[in-house]
């Protein structure tokens, strides 16, 4: 392994905002470890410390619980059968190109099989297939919005 492959994968690492990456090949081991500031807000004082070696922290945001509020009205409001979900973590796009239309609008027939967005994850662009036949009732994620697995993205009826 060159240095500059190795140069590569840390530009890669801190691009994709991994915290960790172990690439095993052969005899070579190498181990590429980030380590993080975590900022932790609530209605008192904020609180900032840095991450030591093997503490496990989850941030939580004084948002979070107005967030987590209004998921809760959107699940309700997911009222169809036929949501199509994110098959993985990635920034979602409506269409191929930043010029060019969205895949699908409100309102549009839709066909089994016919792409109705691109997940990108590391930087890999991945189509997300229409799972049924049906006309676009809502499209519940944003161009350029951060997605979770599992994370509804389009209702269809």
């Amino acid at each position: 392994m060159e240095i500059n492959d190795i140069i590569r994968l840390m530009q890669a690492v801190s691009e994709n905002g991994l915290t960790k990456f172990t690439l095993e090949e052969g005899n070579i081991k190498l181990s590429i470890r980030k380590e993080k500031e975590i900022v932790t807000l609530s209605s008192g004082p904020v609180v900032t410390r840095e991450m030591q070696t093997g503490d496990f922290v989850q941030p939580v945001l004084a948002a979070s619980a107005a967030s987590s509020a209004v998921a809760g009205d959107t699940k309700e409001e997911i009222s169809s059968d036929k949501i199509v979900s994110s098959p993985l973590v990635g920034t979602f796009y409506n269409a191929a190109s930043p010029d060019s239309d969205p895949f699908v609008k409100v309102g549009d027939p839709v066909k089994k099989g016919q792409v109705l967005g691109i997940i990108e994850a590391m930087k890999l662009m991945n189509e997300i297939e229409c799972e049924y036949d049906g006309v676009v009732e809502a499209i519940l994620a944003g161009n350029e919005d951060v997605v979770e697995y599992g994370q509804p993205l389009f209702r269809i009826r």
